[in-house]
């Protein structure tokens, strides 16, 4: 592998790692590996701490393309719990108001997320109920870039006539990278200690 030239790596980030925290340890791991002090490391795409899934990792040259990758389709699977709201509308804060939820039905769930579908003023998702199980339920969104799924959630709450906040976030899919391209990081870690890593030549370094 040529991590100058670009390489794209897929990792299933971690629950609690921090975007930095990932990208901090396979660039350490990399510049041990190459026995280089410098080298250009991205990500395309942050993902919360408490969220986990495909996060994309680019290096060398191949960090042109991280753009691209920011604007291509994501898919979530996120698990919102009903009758309460949060601050910051998901885990990381603590809860500030508690609202009745017994008159919600997987009907009016499925009622409701349609008016989510097309082009609204926050993002434009779609949106499909994949289990109702009260008081939380698991939608499936699939979005373009600058989707807030935690204000969503919020929003989901409100349509409901209650409240609610995110509790489980997995990005399952960018583009045509789904969970299944994406090895762990430690997977990753024990992929760059093993492989064949190409040369940088004295005049290369200069550069």
């Amino acid at each position: 592998m040529d991590f100058n030239e670009g390489e794209i790596i897929y990792i299933d980030k971690p629950l609690h790692w921090t975007s930095f925290d990932v990208l901090k340890r396979i660039r350490l791991r990399i510049l041990r590996r190459i026995k280089q002090k410098k080298l250009k490391v991205g990500h395309a795409g942050t993902l919360d701490p408490l969220a986990t899934g495909v996060m994309i990792i680019c290096t060398g040259r191949a960090t042109k393309r991280i753009e691209e990758f920011q604007y291509q389709t994501k898919e979530y699977i996120a698990t919102l719990r009903l009758g309460a709201t949060t601050p910051s509308f998901d885990l990381e804060t603590e809860i500030d108001g508690v609202y009745p939820h017994e008159h919600i039905t997987r009907e009016s769930v499925e009622r409701t997320l349609p008016r989510f579908v097309g082009s609204i003023m926050q993002i434009p998702p779609s949106y499909s109920a994949c289990k109702v199980d009260l008081p939380e339920i698991k939608i499936r969104v699939v979005c373009s870039k600058g989707t807030y799924i935690r204000a969503l959630a919020r929003d989901i709450g409100e349509a409901l006539g209650s409240g609610a906040h995110l509790v489980g976030l997995i990005r399952t899919r960018v583009g045509d990278v789904t969970l299944a391209d994406c090895l762990s990081v430690e997977q990753v870690a024990d992929m760059i200690d093993h492989i064949d890593v190409e040369p940088v030549l004295e005049e290369e370094k200069k550069e």
